[in-house]
């Protein structure tokens, strides 16, 4: 029952992609939003009811990897965010997708920390805005402009405490 959400985060990668390029961008905000949340139910109640698996964990930050990096291509490609802020996010993905991976083949559990998850948020928050793009400029610049370099840097602060805090499974 669990995978329904992470099945819902991968199969509305392609759809937003193709509303985000057919510049439907409510709906795109709509179905970005669902899937986004279903992030949110996934963990909640995989804690509740006591479920995680090392698959589960796996899958879930794949998709919520996928979902990001579907969106902010998107975005790229209609214009609604810097090509830079894509590199930082995208990279930062991947770089902690494979951290993970070193951790995990150390036999140490990586776990995901309260940044972390606030990054998600921050991602989630900052790319369904961009997506939706209100009338709001402050000092030459949308206010979603703005928000996604601030999850810019918030993403690679993120990614620089995991590496920080990986260190010592990584030496050994």
């Amino acid at each position: 029952m669990l995978a329904i959400g992470t099945s819902v985060r991968i199969v509305a990668c392609p759809i937003i992609m193709a509303l985000l390029l057919g510049h439907d961008y409510t709906s795109a905000t709509v179905v970005f939003l669902v899937a986004a949340v279903t992030d949110w139910f996934d963990g909640r109640l995989a804690r509740r009811w006591d479920v995680v698996t090392k698959l589960g964990s796996f899958l879930d930050t794949t998709a919520d990897k996928l979902l990001v990096s579907t969106a902010i291509l998107g975005l790229v490609a209609v214009n609604r965010a810097s090509s830079w802020v894509a590199l930082v996010i995208i990279g930062r993905e991947f770089a902690i997708l494979g951290l993970r991976a070193a951790v995990a083949a150390g036999g140490t559990q990586f776990e995901t920390s309260m940044l972390g998850k606030w990054k998600a948020t921050v991602q989630f928050a900052a790319m369904a805005l961009a997506m939706a793009r209100p009338d709001i400029v402050f000092a030459g610049a949308y206010l979603d402009q703005w928000a996604l370099a601030v999850t810019a840097v918030i993403t690679a602060w993120s990614g620089i405490d995991y590496l920080i805090r990986s260190a010592d499974a990584l030496k050994s």
